[in-house]
């Protein structure tokens, strides 16, 4: 990232950061009020994030920003934009750790997610997801570490409230595993330990039920404004309404064929089972 579009996101940050200070809110009532994460509040802050327009907008509509002032801090966003390397890559980011998909799961009251592999990125523990940035072409160990700790970070929408997660995996994805028994163990205990949540559902679609359609990749739609389609090295955000309309059928058929409460956790109690049988035997 350069180093001119870096000093335009710090004082895009700075500028939203006094405006809330004038407004008299703390980060977590902006971000409330705005109905995005209080984290992307704070890095947008920092200038550690570019907003998107729809998350700027928000987040004047919640200061109360006049007309004046809202084309103000748009046209500092424009700027960051518009600043050299602004197309390319955030810094010290690995394929899928975007920071517009970031966004939009952050701000996103329901999160509905689909896997056939690997796990959701909102259930997966540290290690786990190590594993995952691990797998990605020219990565480093610095930059995988700090994709573990954002996407470790992103975790806690799970945990505030007036926000809904769903998850639909197959029956696959309890079965694909990286590392060790004893990291799946510690997976697939973190998976218990999620579904018992009010906020969130998760459901499998076990080997024995037929698939209503044929997975080619994860997605996860935000709201009913965007979607996130995963594919083998990156993620894309789409907004498009036939794509939106044809991922929120598909997530209702693999919703509707899946188990879900007690069945579920037998499930997973059956699986950790399994990989209690396999011991450390093949680390090797």
């Amino acid at each position: 990232m350069g180093s001119e579009r870096r000093e335009r996101m710090r004082a895009l940050g700075a500028r939203l950061r006094g405006l809330r200070a004038e407004a008299g809110l703390t980060g977590a009532v902006l971000a409330q009020r705005a109905g995005v994460g209080q984290p992307t509040v704070s890095k947008v802050e920092t200038g550690r994030m570019v907003p998107s327009v729809d998350v700027l907008d928000r987040l004047s509509g919640a200061l109360g920003l006049d007309e004046w002032t809202a084309r103000e801090v748009r046209e500092l966003l424009h700027a960051v934009m518009a600043a050299p390397g602004a197309d390319q890559q955030a810094e010290g980011t690995t394929p899928g750790a975007g920071s517009t998909v970031d966004e939009e799961v952050r701000s996103a009251e329901l999160v509905r997610s689909f896997q056939c592999v690997v796990l959701p990125a909102l259930l997966q523990t540290a290690e786990y997801a190590r594993h995952v940035f691990a797998s990605a072409p020219n990565s480093t160990p610095d930059a995988i570490g700090r994709a573990v700790a954002a996407r470790i970070e992103r975790q806690s929408v799970l945990y505030e409230p007036g926000r809904e997660a769903v998850f639909v995996l197959t029956e696959a994805v309890l079965r694909t595993w990286p590392g060790t028994p004893a990291l799946m163990l510690a997976q697939l205990d973190r998976l218990l330990a999620v579904e018992s949540l009010d906020t969130v559902r998760l459901g499998v679609i076990p080997w024995r039920r037929r698939v209503p359609v044929l997975p080619r990749h994860g997605f996860t739609l935000c709201d009913k404004r965007a979607v996130v389609v995963e594919t083998f090295d990156r993620e894309r955000v789409s907004a498009d309404s036939a794509e939106l309309a044809a991922y929120e059928e598909t997530f209702a058929r693999f919703e509707e064929a899946a188990i879900f409460g007690d069945e579920v956790r037998e499930l997973l109690l059956r699986s950790m089972a399994d990989f209690r049988t396999l011991g450390d035997t093949l680390t090797r």
